[in-house]
């Protein structure tokens, strides 16, 4: 893994996170937690999306995904702080 695969991550991841925040409660969690929210999000969301049999490609692909599983990471951290 090289340097600009680790900044994409953490940028794709950013994005994710900031969407998610913007969807599940109207903002985002500043930079260190949107990205954080990103990276776990995708992980979570390619784990549903292999769940599927779903591929998405490129980078816009990576971004949805990311997202979804981002906001199904606040949806399912909302259940439980309720």
């Amino acid at each position: 893994m090289d340097i600009t695969s680790i900044i994409l991550w953490l940028v794709i991841g950013a994005i994710a996170g900031w969407a998610a925040g913007k969807f599940v409660r109207g903002s985002g969690f500043g930079l260190i937690g949107d990205i954080i929210i990103g990276i776990v999000g995708a992980f979570i969301g390619g784990f549903l999306f292999s769940l599927l049999n779903i591929t998405a490609g490129g980078i816009i692909g990576s971004l949805i995904v990311a997202i979804i599983g981002a906001v199904v990471l606040l949806f399912i951290v909302g259940l439980f702080k309720k």
